[in-house]
């Protein structure tokens, strides 16, 4: 058994509501031992064997099931974020935000150089295998990106952000 984490795409936002008792009776549902959720945005972690695609195209079908619309799954092991967390591809200063964008496969050497070349005065996107670490100087309110421009390069439902302040405290709590 390894320790996953799911992050749920576009979940809590408009109408596309996931409770965290709804998001752990999926997982448990599933089978999945030592299920918890974290803040309620769509993150749950458990342990189960399988392969990644596996893992991420029944969660999703369960959630789609369970909540009537369409649930991008992204799914990591603990290792793989703590991996993630200590890359530190920039510095970060007092002020600025910082996320990692999860992508269900590495994108092609095109797809990188689009995304990196996204990068400008505020945002700069450093690829990272199926991470996009993304820094923007001041607030994610000032960032000039939006959905459209990761869609144009990747696609449509192919990636979901997370704060790292966030993410530092969930694999904190996962030890």
């Amino acid at each position: 058994m390894t320790t996953r984490i799911a992050f749920l795409r576009a979940v809590n936002v408009g109408k596309r509501r996931v409770t965290s008792d709804q998001l752990r009776a999926v997982c448990e549902d599933l089978g999945y031992a030592d299920v918890g959720t974290y803040i309620n945005s769509g993150n749950a972690h458990f342990e189960t064997t399988g392969s990644r695609a596996s893992i991420e195209q029944a969660m999703g079908e369960a959630l789609e099931k369970e909540l009537g619309f369409e649930c991008t799954t992204f799914v990591r092991t603990l290792n793989e974020l703590k991996k993630a967390l200590s890359a530190k591809p920039f510095d970060v200063a007092d002020g600025d935000t910082y996320f990692i964008t999860f992508l269900k496969d590495p994108p092609t050497a095109a797809q990188k150089s689009a995304l990196e070349g996204l990068s400008g005065d505020i945002d700069t996107l450093v690829v990272l295998g199926r991470d996009v670490h993304w820094r923007m100087h001041g607030t994610s309110m000032e960032s000039a990106l939006t959905k459209r421009h990761w869609e144009k390069i990747l696609g449509p439902l192919s990636s979901t952000s997370r704060n790292t302040t966030m993410l530092t405290k969930l694999a904190a709590r996962l030890g």
